[in-house]
């Protein structure tokens, strides 16, 4: 297995199934360190080295480790509930939230929803939105009025990686919607 499907199996393992190696997240989402490793070691040739590799070569920065690095957790994208302590935060004017075609006539209709995770993923940069809408396929980028759901009471918070969280984002903030095809 190469590092990128390591960095994939280690997303799905601290984000939402921490019980396929057998291990518990705390409160706050962190895993112990030596845990992770000898989980992933059962199945896959892995170790320390290899993990630190994966976490400061991560292109998203997915993962953060604890100051002593004994604990390590993902920065955002759960769908397990968790506290990563992220600290409220005043966004930008505008937000932007890359999504694939097919789910654009829902998107209008219902708002942005977390779904399954624990919150809606933004982020300040249309290029940034439209490469995540091309994960879904014909990509289509949704422009957020970031600036009146504060005002109008919504918070939002900014991962360690820099991805901008909101619990929703009701359909009347949804100011402007664009493809590139």
């Amino acid at each position: 297995m190469n590092y990128t499907e390591l960095s994939k199996y280690m997303s799905l393992i601290l984000r939402h199934k921490p019980e396929v190696i057998g291990i518990t997240l705390d409160e706050h989402g962190w895993a112990e360190v030596d845990d992770l490793v000898a989980g992933i070691a059962k199945k896959y040739s892995f170790d320390q080295n290899m993990l630190e590799e994966i976490v400061q070569n991560d292109n998203k920065q997915r993962y953060s480790f604890s100051e002593d690095k004994r604990k390590i957790r993902a920065n955002q994208g759960h769908s397990v509930e968790v506290d990563v302590e992220l600290k409220e935060t005043v966004p930008p004017e505008i937000l932007y939230h890359g999504t694939g075609e097919k789910y654009v006539k829902a998107i209008q209709q219902e708002g942005l929803k977390s779904k399954s995770r624990l919150y809606v993923h933004l982020t300040d940069n249309p290029k940034t939105a439209k490469t995540v809408g091309r994960r879904h396929g014909i990509p289509w980028v949704f422009q957020v009025d970031s600036k009146k759901m504060a005002e109008d009471g919504y918070l939002f918070y900014l991962s360690e990686n820099g991805v901008w969280l909101t619990r929703e984002v009701p359909k009347e903030y949804l100011k402007k919607l664009f493809s590139w095809v």
